[in-house]
């Protein structure tokens, strides 16, 4: 594929009269188009929702121009969490997702509504219900990490063996039947294995595993599995030898 700037020279020196050096400059017509290409993909899903990585580009203006699109924030730390709320994004629209979370994070997202989901069980449980106290949150999701490699018709594309994020099948089903008893009613599954993954069917295998796992555990803990999270972002083509992958034929290798 060729390789363009979006914007001339003429422009950029215009802008530099108007903004001193240094900036950064984002091309809001290839955002929109990306984010709507992504919901058309998935559009067989009526439940679906883009949550946008905050952490990858904290700015209020485009967190505020893709929550206008639709897409919800996934957020690491109270700081992002609050960024997303001054943004207009509130309730479940906003996912904590972090791996060294801690009692403040979570209190913050509590108070915010916001989906928790949970690297590990034991310390951070821990830490969790110490945020929270008996008031636990009925919808809770956690991360899965199944160990080994994952690949790709192209070969490895992961190595969840080496990965510091998730649980274990076994901790997980552990955590959950734990969460069952303190009242949450409604689970769901997550899993990073890969960032931007340039192979199409990273999402269909990733997809795949998660909901295998969501059927073993609702018949061994009969407990609902209400979404699924597929995490890693797909793959952008940032050298002009790499090509786009297909992002209609992602969704509908998931479907």
């Amino acid at each position: 594929m060729s390789k363009k700037p979006f914007v001339s020279v003429d422009a950029l020196e215009a802008i530099t009269k108007t903004y001193p050096t240094p900036f950064h400059l984002y091309n809001k017509a290839e955002i929109v188009r990306r984010a709507k290409l992504l919901q058309e993909a998935f559009s067989w899903n009526a439940g679906f929702k883009e949550y946008f990585a905050v952490k990858a580009t904290p700015n209020p203006y485009i967190v505020r121009l893709l929550a206008e699109l639709g897409c919800g924030c996934d957020c690491a730390n109270a700081t992002e969490l609050t960024l997303a709320k001054a943004c207009g994004v509130t309730g479940q629209n906003i996912m904590l997702s972090s791996n060294d979370t801690t009692v403040l994070d979570f209190a913050r997202a509590h108070e915010l509504g916001a989906i928790i989901n949970l690297d590990a069980g034991g310390d951070m449980l821990t830490t969790l219900e110490e945020a929270v106290g008996s008031n636990m949150p009925q919808v809770m999701c956690a991360r899965l990490n199944p160990g080994g490699v994952f690949e790709s018709q192209n070969g490895i594309i992961g190595n969840p063996d080496d990965a510091k994020f998730g649980m274990t099948e076994e901790q997980l089903f552990q955590t959950f039947a734990y969460l069952k008893t303190k009242g949450v009613t409604e689970f769901g599954l997550h899993a990073f294995l890969a960032s931007n993954a340039q192979e199409e069917d990273y999402y269909p295998n990733l997809a795949r595993v998660l909901f295998k796992l969501a059927v073993k555990l609702h018949r061994e803990l009969d407990i609902h599995i209400g979404f699924i999270d597929l995490s890693g972002g797909i793959g952008v083509a940032y050298k002009p030898d790499q090509v786009e992958p297909d992002v209609l034929a992602i969704g509908q290798g998931v479907k």
